[in-house]
């Protein structure tokens, strides 16, 4: 009796073991999986826009991003889409700029409701 009570706690430890390992659809959230330009770019002229991919289609009603100059201001098309190709994409387009670092934030909601909010620089370097 005592070795069959023994067992069934340890299957039962067991099983919450690998539950707490497998996690579940509403823990996940978007995730960058890459971006044009990438984090710390530098690039010999400006991009003419700023993609964005993620591992997750995104709400595109709560989906933004935007560029900004060392001195804080937006420079960024203020067109921000996201793709009607690609749901996991988002993009802006970027006006021609001179040199300098650049800021790209972005705030995006995917499908199962999680908000990520993040951002990272790249740089045009001087001809």
């Amino acid at each position: 009796m005592i070795a069959s009570a023994r067992s069934r706690w340890i299957a039962l430890g067991a099983l919450l073991w690998v539950v707490s390992l497998a996690g579940t659809p509403a823990e996940a959230h978007a995730v960058l999986v890459r971006s044009s330009p990438s984090h710390r770019e530098v690039l010999g002229r400006g991009p003419e826009q700023v993609q964005l991919w993620f591992n997750e289609r995104l709400e595109p009603a709560y989906s933004t991003v935007s560029v900004w100059n060392e001195a804080g201001g937006q420079v960024d098309g203020h067109d921000v889409t996201v793709g009607p190709d690609d749901p996991k994409r988002l993009s802006v387009s970027l006006p021609a700029r001179g040199p300098g670092v650049f800021t790209v934030k972005y705030r995006v909601l995917s499908v199962d409701g999680h908000v990520v909010d993040s951002q990272f620089t790249f740089t045009v370097r001087r001809p």
